[in-house]
């Protein structure tokens, strides 16, 4: 599949497509990611797409390890002002929420989201998929085990790669089931995975091409890189380069990603070895 239905704009994927992080937390474990007003994330949001961003996905619950989890209430008054703005000053702008929260996804697709990204696929909150379906916007399904406050706990598998693949084949079958046409596969680098799971997942990219649908990739300055190199979040960029190059030679859709200009260099260059730039 290369297309998504975007509230009747068809967003073509057969290029790949560079998602720009705005958090809308206090707390996003990349300091320099973080929007202490509205202002400055709309200016965020502003010069994402100066750059060359093609998705705009705002969060405003951080699901690092630890975080606190703020209230339904709280979620939503972080993110509200920020979309109703975002979506009257950039009307061409396609806009993702980052929630697992139902509630805060319909009340985003009422203010005019277009795509719902819920890292728990759909496990925290039992309601999601249904909302999904009633509302038919894109879904970024992604694999996470527990809840971010405990899922490393659950980094415990057979064989990584295919046990994420077969999760992510029982969530992909309900949504199926419920008439949910548009889902973007998300391995969920980071969550409920150690660093050397997340290498072997990585290494196994191309092997999501079985489920023949969009697949998100969304490693930007994260623990498996700066770990690594005993470093921090600041200091990962080079490394978040070096996998979204690999990650778009092995079939990614998307980048999900706090640096949009190295993005959009690197699909540039793959773009030309690839033949489809």
């Amino acid at each position: 599949m290369k297309t998504i239905n975007c509230r009747g704009r068809l967003l073509d994927l057969s290029t790949p497509k560079i998602m720009a992080i705005v958090n809308l937390t206090p707390d996003s474990f990349y300091s320099e990611s973080r929007n202490a007003s509205a202002e400055a994330a709309l200016n965020r949001i502003e010069n994402a797409l100066a750059q060359g961003a093609d998705i705009i996905d705002l969060g405003a619950c951080s699901t690092r390890p630890g975080a606190d989890v703020p209230s339904v209430g709280e979620e939503w008054l972080r993110m509200k002002d920020v979309l109703t703005t975002a979506r009257r000053n950039f009307p061409d702008a396609i806009i993702s929420i980052d929630t697992f929260r139902s509630q805060i996804a319909r009340r985003a697709v009422e203010a005019g989201a277009d795509i719902i990204n819920d890292v728990s696929g759909g496990q925290i909150d039992e309601q999601m998929f249904g909302a999904i379906a009633e509302m038919q916007v894109p879904y970024v399904l992604m694999h996470m085990r527990g809840t971010p406050a405990t899922m490393q706990q659950f980094a415990n598998y057979q064989n990584v790669t295919s046990d994420v693949i077969f999760e992510l084949s029982q969530k992909l079958r309900q949504l199926t089931d419920l008439g949910v046409h548009d889902v973007i596969i998300d391995p969920g680098f980071g969550f409920a995975k150690t660093v050397e799971q997340n290498y072997e997942l990585f290494a196994h990219l191309s092997d999501f091409k079985i489920f023949e649908l969009p697949l998100l990739v969304g490693i930007s300055r994260k623990s498996m890189i700066y770990k690594l190199f005993g470093t921090t979040p600041e200091k990962s960029l080079n490394g978040t380069t070096i996998l979204n190059t690999f990650a778009l030679q092995n079939g990614a859709s998307i980048l999900r990603v706090h640096d949009v200009p190295e993005a959009v260099e690197a699909r540039k260059i793959v773009g030309i070895l690839q033949g489809y730039l």
